[in-house]
């Protein structure tokens, strides 16, 4: 089965583009205090002037415990701070579980959805990653609904592969934006991401099934899976590229390489303006 990918991105694509961070559960709580610190310094200072100004939309997903300490950390500045993962029920008799709807409560605008290790260490099925996508959505958190082959094979396969996993969290759940992250298992914790054209070709399929699908205005597609410095602008280089962002997970343990990652966000921010602002002919 191959998918059907659009020679050029259509004009949904948004000007904005996104870089997000996953801490995982590598931090304490000095630690990721501390990360906090620098990186909202570096938000504030003229390095950070595409986040500030909207151009670069940045989001920080720490753990649970730290949510309270990021919030804090990134007042005043336009970051968004989320959480890793979240409750199928919004309450009940659910002892250990975390409720959207708390987490809503405290200011969560994004949350992790279906990411590989969840599947793979906890067992979550198409349907639980679906009803958490719906939970995020009827409380208006942002879905960063992650999507990945678990083999290396072709792009048309990946391609396909990955449409049908959206479709399938998207089945019955309110509208809203969804920031879509194509993360291939193969390529987690590689010492490379997956290669440039096949990224490209697996974003173009992911960017026109969600241009097809009602209510989804405003969703990203973003890459990650060992995504570091360089290659946002690597892809931005391929003509019409349908990546919105990255997002980071180890390398941006290092407030430095996040800024370098932003600093080419801004970049191709002001490619996408621009070229948004040309008449068509």
């Amino acid at each position: 089965m191959t998918a059907t990918v659009p020679a050029t991105v259509p004009a949904t694509v948004p000007s904005t583009v996104t870089v997000g961070v996953s801490l995982k559960m590598y931090f304490g709580q000095s630690e990721a205090r501390a990360w906090f610190a620098r990186v909202a310094e570096l938000v504030r200072s003229p390095r950070g002037a595409a986040v500030m100004d909207g151009a670069v939309e940045l989001f920080v997903i720490p753990g649970y415990l730290a949510i309270a300490p990021a919030r804090e950390a990134f007042a005043g500045t336009p970051v968004l701070v989320g959480a890793q993962d979240l409750s199928t029920e919004d309450s009940g008799a659910l002892t250990g579980e975390v409720s959207p709807s708390e987490l809503a409560d405290v200011g969560v605008q994004v949350a992790e959805v279906g990411h590989a290790e969840r599947r793979r260490l906890f067992g979550e099925t198409d349907q639980i990653v679906a009803a958490k996508t719906a939970a995020a959505l009827r409380n208006g958190i942002v879905p960063v609904l992650c999507l990945g082959e678990s083999e290396a094979g072709t792009a048309d396969q990946a391609a396909a592969f990955v449409v049908t996993q959206l479709h399938d969290a998207l089945a019955g759940a309110a509208s809203g934006r969804v920031i879509v992250a194509y993360e291939p298992v193969w390529a987690i914790g590689a010492a490379e991401p997956a290669g440039v054209d096949h990224i490209v070709t697996v974003a173009r399929a992911l960017r026109s099934a969600l241009d097809a699908l009602p209510d989804r205005g405003g969703s990203s597609v973003v890459y990650g899976g060992s995504a570091g410095p360089g290659l946002l602008t690597r892809l931005a280089g391929e003509e019409n590229s349908p990546v919105d962002g990255l997002f980071l997970g180890r390398f941006a343990h290092d407030p430095a390489a996040l800024g370098a990652v932003l600093a080419e966000a801004a970049q191709l921010a002001a490619r996408r303006a621009t070229r948004s602002a040309e008449p068509r002919a």
